[in-house]
């Protein structure tokens, strides 16, 4: 019953991703750990490449329609990548499996990663909740080099650390930080996501994680079908209108998660 739940939610995580543009790579993890019983380390290496893939093929759109800045993936790509590979290589082994206890709460490795990625899943809601910016044109692309950097390896950071891709954060990035146009600043974040989460799922290719490839191709699958519909029905469906409601929905689950991990164990 929760596998075939499951496998629907993935379907929902790439239609919410065809519709609106981003977001719902954000469920992934929850969707592994509640619904496959995947534990929160492993949850976080399968949604890099789920997440990965899924944001290649959203990128590859954006390519055909010239909406992508090369360039400007690259410089913000690059202290990224390397940084999202070094967590998923080096720290996240590091990290020992309880880390500190208060009263009668333990603190383990499972639950600071998952109360982690509720409270990243709370900061995305507001950015989908809040009216976003209209798409004006911008001028001349021009680059704040040291932000940039700061910018691309906080993301690399959280990338590696809880297996989310960082749309919400890499968006506003590439507006403020590189002037670039709202929807050409989408298809250089897929773009920038793909890159960064497939080779943080290097990282734990080449570790000590046992991977279920056909888990992941399944979840891949489903969710890229679901980017397609996605794609075709917003065509007649705006995702301005649909994106605060999904951001509703993921702030509940943000909420639900540290709820679960948290206070049902104090």
């Amino acid at each position: 019953m929760f596998e075939i739940l499951g496998y629907v939610g993935a379907l929902f995580i790439g239609l919410t991703l065809g519709l609106t543009g981003g977001g719902g790579s954000i469920l992934t993890v929850p969707l592994l750990v509640y619904l496959f019983n995947v534990t929160p380390v492993t949850a976080t290496a399968y949604s890099l490449f789920i997440v990965g893939l899924t944001s290649l093929i959203g990128a590859a759109a954006y390519m055909n329609k010239k909406m992508v800045s090369f360039l400007t993936a690259l410089i913000f790509a690059t202290p990224a990548f390397i940084t999202v590979y070094l967590t998923r290589k080096f720290i996240i082994p590091a990290i020992p499996p309880e880390l500190f206890s208060i009263g009668s709460l333990t603190v383990s490795k499972d639950m600071f990663i998952m109360v982690l990625f509720a409270l990243l899943m709370l900061a995305a809601s507001v950015s989908m909740i809040k009216p976003g910016k209209n798409d004006e044109v911008k001028g001349e692309i021009i680059f704040n080099y040291p932000m940039i950097i700061i910018e691309g390896t906080v993301v690399g950071f959280l990338t590696g650390l809880v297996g989310a891709g960082g749309g919400f954060l890499i968006i506003p990035a590439l507006v403020i930080l590189a002037n670039l146009p709202m929807k050409m600043a989408v298809g250089t974040s897929l773009l920038i996501i793909a890159v960064n989460s497939l080779i943080g799922f290097v990282g734990d290719v080449t570790g000590d994680i046992i991977i279920n490839w056909q888990l992941i191709a399944v979840i891949s699958f489903l969710a890229i079908v679901g980017i397609l519909i996605g794609s075709y029905l917003s065509k007649f469906i705006p995702g301005k209108k649909l994106k605060p409601a999904f951001g509703w929905l993921v702030f509940v689950m943000g909420i639900y998660i540290i709820g679960k991990e948290i206070l049902i164990k104090i």
